[in-house]
C-alpha cells in the first residue's frame, strides 16, 4: 500500500495517524508520506517516528471576519499547487486525513485528482476543515456513535470506526503491579491519575491543590501530572506529601500507568476518551471551555450518559466538588468501569485499515 497521511496541529490529530500507520505496517508492506506543517507538532513527532515528512504552509480559518482569512485563502491555493506535485510524484493508493487545517488542501487536492480519500474525525462535533472536506472525500470515519448527522447531506459517507489510538492502548503489555511499583505506589490502595494535557490545565491543578488536605486523609494514592510549566510552583504550594502521592511535570508513557490505575481525572479530548473506554477506566471529566463549539463537553456526554464518567464543568470546579466526585467515583468504580468498557472500540486501527483496503479495491 502506498499511502499519504495528513494531520496536525495537536497530538489529538497526530497520534491516531501514527497508530493507523503502525497497523498498516504490521499487516502489509507499505510506503508512507506524511504531509504536515513545519509549525505544528507533527513536524517533530512524525520525523521522530522515522516517517518521511513533507511540509506545506497553511493556516486555519478565522470564524470572524478578518484579513487573515484572505491570507489563508492565498496559502490554500499555493498549497494545492505544491500538494499536486507531491501526489503526482508519490502516486498513492489512498490519501487519509486525521484532522487539523493542514488536511484541507491535501485531501481537497487528492479528491480533485481522483485519488481515493478518507478523513477521520476524532471528536463528536466535526471541525470546519473536516466538514468542508466531507463534500469531496470518499469516506468519513467517525469516532463517536451518532455524530454522523453533523455532516448533513454527507452523512451517507460516514462509517463508525472509533479512534485508532485506542488500539495501541489495548495492545500494551503492561503488568499493573510492576507499573505501580515503578512509581513507588503500594498495592491495596486505589490509584487516581490526574492530568490536564501535555501543558497541564491550571484550573484542574488549582482544584487538586485545594482538595489535597482532604485527599491525604483518605487511603488513596495519586499520580498528579502538573505540566512542565506549572510543576515547580505547584510543588511549592502543596509542600510535603506522603509517598503515595507523586507529582510529575510530564509522563511520556502515560497509557502504561493508566492501565494500572482505578480512576482518572482529566480533560475530555478525543484520544483521552478512546484510551479511557478501551481500558474500562472510571473517570471524572473536566471539559476544556476554551475549545471550538465546546466540543470537549459534547465528547464527554456519551460517557457521562452511560455512567462511565462524572462531569465537572470548569465553572463549577473547586477542591470540594472534585473531592466529592472522587468519593462518588471510587464508591461506584465497578459499575463505571463496566460502562466504560461497553463504549470502548479497541479494534479501531484494524477496522480503519480494513476500510482503506475496501476503498482501494473499489478503485481497482
Amino acid at each position: 500500500m502506498r499511502i499519504v497521511v495528513s494531520g496536525g496541529g495537536t497530538g489529538g490529530h497526530i497520534y491516531p495517524a501514527l497508530a493507523m500507520i503502525r497497523e498498516i505496517e504490521r499487516r502489509m508492506p507499505c510506503e508512507v508520506l506524511y504531509i504536515g506543517t513545519e509549525n505544528g507538532l507533527e513536524a517533530d513527532i512524525v520525523r521522530r517516528a522515522g516517517i518521511p515528512f513533507e511540509s506545506i504552509e497553511i493556516s486555519g480559518i478565522r470564524r470572524s471576519l478578518s484579513f487573515e482569512n484572505v491570507k489563508t485563502g492565498i496559502r490554500f491555493l499555493k498549497s494545492v499547487t505544491r500538494v499536486r506535485k507531491m501526489l503526482r510524484k508519490f502516486n498513492p493508493d489512498i490519501v487519509v486525513g486525521t484532522g487539523g487545517f493542514v488536511c484541507g488542501p491535501v485531501l481537497y487536492t487528492a479528491a480533485k485528482m481522483g485519488y481515493k480519500t478518507l478523513v477521520h474525525e476524532q471528536n463528536s462535533l466535526p471541525g470546519i476543515t473536516n466538514k468542508f472536506l466531507a463534500r469531496y472525500v470518499d469516506r468519513v470515519a467517525l469516532s463517536f456513535k451518532g455524530s454522523g448527522h453533523h455532516f448533513g447531506k454527507n452523512e451517507a459517507k460516514t462509517v463508525l470506526i472509533g479512534n485508532p489510538r485506542a488500539s495501541e492502548v489495548a495492545d500494551l503489555q503492561v503488568d499493573p503491579v510492576i507499573e505501580r511499583q515503578r512509581y513507588g505506589f503500594e498495592e491495596g490502595r486505589p490509584l487516581v491519575v490526574v492530568y490536564g494535557g501535555s501543558r497541564g490545565a491550571p484550573a484542574i491543578n488549582q482544584a487538586i491543590i485545594e482538595m489535597m488536605p482532604k485527599f491525604i486523609q483518605m487511603d488513596w494514592s495519586m499520580l498528579f501530572v502538573t505540566g512542565q510549566v506549572h510543576f515547580e510552583e505547584i510543588t511549592r504550594q502543596i509542600g510535603t506529601v506522603p509517598e503515595r502521592i507523586q507529582l510529575r511535570p510530564f509522563v511520556y508513557d502515560l497509557p502504561n500507568i493508566l492501565k494500572a490505575s482505578q480512576l482518572v481525572i482529566s480533560r475530555s479530548g478525543a484520544s483521552t476518551l478512546a484510551e479511557l473506554t478501551t481500558l474500562g477506566l472510571p473517570s471524572i471529566l473536566i471539559p476544556s471551555p476554551y475549545v471550538t463549539e465546546n466540543h470537549q463537553e459534547v465528547n464527554a456526554s456519551s460517557l457521562v450518559e452511560t455512567g462511565a464518567s462524572l462531569l465537572v464543568r470548569e465553572a463549577e470546579l473547586t477542591g470540594e466538588t472534585l473531592f466529592d466526585a472522587c468519593k462518588t467515583a471510587l464508591a461506584n468504580q465497578e459499575a463505571m468501569s463496566q460502562a466504560a468498557f461497553a463504549l470502548g472500540m479497541p479494534n479501531a486501527s484494524s477496522d480503519l485499515v480494513d476500510e482503506l483496503n475496501r476503498l482501494i479495491q473499489q478503485k481497482n
